[in-house]
């Protein structure tokens, strides 16, 4: 009885200890059909309306035992009391959403998105950004989505190989206590000393966008944060599809943009979504330590008239 209790417990160690070691921010299809299910592995499925997808894409199928959360609207970001969208929300209310979802602090959470295209895949770095934030490190991405989970199929029925479950997702409320990292929040007076002495301001909006021909439709004026480097969101991602590049070509990528690869940074975009790409492009896959993201963006930025904009149409 005593030699089998320890080799319960020598058992359930290497089972812990495998998982921890594979909590890298990003995992692949074999680790996700190895783990789903396993005590303390929480499939966290963000597929959503940016991905061409709702809750009832979740109700057709899902990996086995996965919690579904709605990124629009179950309070991952929110309109601030001066307008701005897209931010943080307080912490209290971001621990009672992650709670909610059935996830607590010893837990390792995989963010799935679709993983058709980089914006969708926005989704799931803003979440992993989020957990990072609140001092959560058990935390990865699936690595192409829940469209690398379907793509393997069955060559006779066509159907996929690895299991799916249907149906609604019910999942027990647990407690998740944030330790904040305010650090990897830059604010405006932060992004506006560094666009002033030289800091490295990196603007992950499409090209047009950086130039200012068109602008998001919640920004006041076109252009971009004086002195920033344009490294558009899908450059991140091969094809700007919904697998991320590997750090010898992002390492290519950032030269000819310019961006250092190490050293402080700050990424911003309109909102904080498309930045949260470049984020972790730069601080989970590059190693950037001293990567920020500014969560105001340009939607905040150019609403204070004081605050220089910089276009290539300016007059």
């Amino acid at each position: 009885m005593r030699r089998y209790l320890f080799t319960a417990l020598g058992a359930a160690i290497i089972m812990a200890s495998g998982i921890a070691k594979a909590a890298t921010p990003l995992v692949d299809v074999n680790w996700v059909v190895a783990n789903h299910g396993k005590p303390g592995v929480i499939i966290l499925d963000v597929r959503g309306k940016l991905g061409g997808a709702n809750k009832a894409t979740f109700l057709r199928g899902h990996i086995p035992g996965a919690v579904w959360s709605n990124y629009l609207k179950d309070g991952w970001r929110i309109k601030d009391k001066n307008g701005t969208v897209g931010q943080m929300p307080p912490v209290e209310k971001l621990e009672k959403l992650i709670g909610g979802l059935g996830i607590g602090n010893s837990d390792h959470v995989v963010v799935v998105p679709v993983g058709g295209k980089a914006l969708d895949v926005g989704t799931a770095t803003r979440v992993y950004w989020t957990f990072k934030i609140l001092g959560h490190d058990k935390v990865s991405i699936l690595n192409g989505g829940m469209k690398a989970y379907l793509s393997k199929k069955d060559p006779k029925t066509k159907k996929p190989i690895n299991p799916l479950e249907k149906g609604a997702s019910v999942p027990k409320a647990k407690s998740f206590k944030a330790t904040l990292r305010p650090g990897m929040l830059a604010s405006k007076a932060e992004v506006q000393k560094a666009s002033s002495s030289g800091g490295i301001l990196v603007d992950n909006r499409p090209h047009n966008q950086f130039l200012g021909i068109n602008r998001h439709g919640k920004s006041k004026r076109n252009g971009t944060i004086p002195n920033s480097k344009n490294l558009p969101e899908n450059w991140m991602t091969k094809n700007g599809g919904g697998t991320f590049r590997d750090q010898s070509e992002l390492t290519k990528l950032y030269k000819l943009a310019g961006v250092p690869q190490s050293g402080e940074q700050i990424n911003f975009c309109n909102t904080g979504h498309w930045a949260s790409l470049g984020w972790f492009a730069s601080s989970e896959i590059m190693g950037n330590t001293n990567a920020k993201l500014y969560d105001g963006s340009m939607v905040e930025w150019s609403a204070d008239k004081t605050l220089p904009i910089q276009s290539a149409l300016a007059k």
